[in-house]
């Protein structure tokens, strides 16, 4: 059985960023993080190192924040950010722009520029081929640039 209260320690904060890239959501994120982390409990996976471990976690994330981002509850709501429209002052022009690509481009992003994966390592988390993950990242890179030069 694994020891989830330190698989949390070690790897928390990484399955927590990459659900908040990938939902732009506090309470998404959270709901995501549980999942994650319940699914390890269950699962009690064996892995051949740390690199595995963490892989296994952020495929997990991934996937769990995929599934909720695709559930037919989440697409007859509004999110209540939406409703209300409070922007975080503390958010820079970049952290806008990323909030407005769409969650394969956040994901890949995030994976590349923020945990700092190869594409190679980020085709494999994701379940993608490595040249889509490329392809996915030039797309990211391009529409951010379109968005900054909106925002000048």
């Amino acid at each position: 059985m694994p020891d989830t209260t330190e698989a949390v320690a070690r790897y928390g904060s990484a399955v927590y960023r990459l659900a908040y890239a990938m939902t732009r959501s506090r309470s998404d994120s959270d709901d995501v993080f549980q999942e994650v982390f319940l699914r390890y409990h269950r699962a009690a996976p064996v892995f051949e190192g740390e690199a595995h471990q963490r892989a296994w976690l952020l495929r997990a994330t991934a996937n769990c924040a995929k599934s909720l981002l695709s559930s037919p509850w989440r697409q007859r709501t509004l999110p209540l950010e939406d409703v209300y429209a409070y922007t975080d002052p503390a958010e820079s022009a970049v952290d806008e722009a990323l909030a407005r690509l769409s969650s394969k481009y956040r994901a890949v992003v995030h994976l590349f520029y923020y945990e700092g994966y190869q594409t190679e390592e980020i085709a494999r988390i994701l379940g993608r081929s490595p040249s889509t993950v490329r392809a996915q990242l030039t797309r990211a890179r391009q529409r951010l640039r379109e968005l900054l030069k909106e925002d000048l």
